[in-house]
């Protein structure tokens, strides 16, 4: 019963200075619950439709006019009206009634009749990343529909070497359907992945938070348990009664983050709770593991959260949502391998968004709950080490 008495000991001490720590709460509860809520709400609306757009034709020919029916006509923007000159359509902009500019210029139906590239100029907002991804795939779709219409009518001018590529090019319109993103939505394809990427981030920074605040004060012999014990003995019940009090506050988050914000905002929520529960226990505690094993290089409290905030974009890069890990060199597929994020966020995507079992997953399943073995003697081994800091 010792062990079992030092491991609860500890878990008491652990969870004890947790809660009494404003910083990590502050942590936990931001990186969670408003992070998690704010990402989700920002891209809400998922599938965009209709954003306003203003229209400056200084061409004001057929050509252009044209051009206009066709932007218009697109699911993505909605034409406002039609402009003379772009200080009017920038003053509409600063007003809120508009997200974007597309500027026809005086020579554009003159370049398009000697069969000279014809340049269009469109201006975007930034303040909302699926206006600027409308306006620019509208904008680009109608003048590709522009050009279909307008090269038949210009074959007379081309050199007879040339004719048969242009009457080669397929006129058939193919339109590609993302396999499990039927709405082409950013949220459905990206929050999931964040979600995941938030669990172990935030995680990792309570560790460090933790562990850095134990190295400045020097409380490591506090943490030991009485008794004749050897110091390997001491260390993993230490790592085991971290890691538990870890497990146990995200174990709840999860169910907020990965059960109550899909239903929320309709992300795919198609894995079933046992398969989630299957996947999270083998991710959190490789998690707790991997963030004990680095507990030495976190000198203080405050310097790793610089650090760890920046990891989003190579995490999910990592993964293999964004690119596929059979595209990447070998040593960016060995750091997938070596950290829990990216396994667990590509197991995530696959049983939530894609529908598999645990078969399907049984490789990233066996990657977790490898890293689980390796960095848990890693961790004990770090923390045997600080026993005698």
């Amino acid at each position: 019963m010792m062990p079992l008495n030092d491991i609860l000991r500890i878990v008491e001490y652990e969870c004890r200075c947790i809660l009494r720590s404003l910083p990590i709460l502050l942590v936990m509860g931001g990186g969670i619950f408003l992070y998690g809520f704010l990402y989700n709400y920002m891209y809400s609306p998922n599938v965009l439709r209709e954003v306003p757009v203003w229209v400056v034709d200084e061409s004001r020919t057929p050509l252009s006019r044209q051009y206009i029916r066709l932007l218009d006509a697109t699911p993505q923007v909605s034409v406002q009206g039609v402009m003379t000159d772009m200080p009017q359509a920038r003053e509409r902009m600063r007003k809120g009634e508009g997200a974007g500019i597309i500027y026809l210029p005086e020579d554009l139906e003159a370049k398009v009749g000697r069969g000279e590239e014809a340049v269009f100029v469109s201006c975007n907002s930034t303040m909302a990343f699926l206006s600027y991804a409308n306006i620019k795939e509208a904008s680009s779709g109608a003048m590709l529909a522009l050009d279909t219409k307008v090269r038949l009518g210009q074959v007379v001018f081309l050199d007879t070497d040339v004719i048969q590529p242009v009457m080669n090019t397929p006129s058939i319109p193919v339109q590609g359907v993302a396999l499990y993103n039927e709405s082409g939505g950013y949220a459905t394809y990206l929050i999931p992945s964040v979600l995941m990427a938030i669990l172990f981030q935030t995680m990792l920074m309570v560790i460090s938070m933790r562990c850095g605040k134990e190295r400045e004060e020097r409380m490591f012999p506090l943490l030991c348990v009485t008794g004749h014990q050897s110091s390997w003995r001491i260390a993993m019940n230490i790592v085991v009664g971290k890691s538990v009090v870890y497990v146990g506050f995200y174990a709840l988050f999860s169910v907020f983050l990965l059960g109550l914000l899909p239903l929320l905002f309709d992300l795919p929520h198609l894995a079933s709770p046992l398969l989630l529960v299957q996947l999270l226990t083998p991710y959190f505690f490789a998690t707790a593991f991997f963030g004990l094993a680095c507990s030495p290089f976190f000198k203080d409290s405050d310097a790793p959260l610089l650090i760890i905030a920046f990891f989003s974009v190579g995490l999910l890069f990592l993964s293999g949502i964004s690119w596929p890990l059979e595209l990447m060199p070998w040593p960016w597929r060995l750091l997938h391998c070596l950290i829990p994020a990216p396994v667990g966020i590509l197991a995530f995507v696959k049983a939530n968004s894609m529908g598999a079992d645990i078969a399907d997953i049984s490789r990233e399943m066996m990657l977790l709950w490898g890293q689980c073995w390796v960095y848990f003697l890693l961790a004990c081994r770090a923390y045997k080490k600080n026993l005698s800091y």
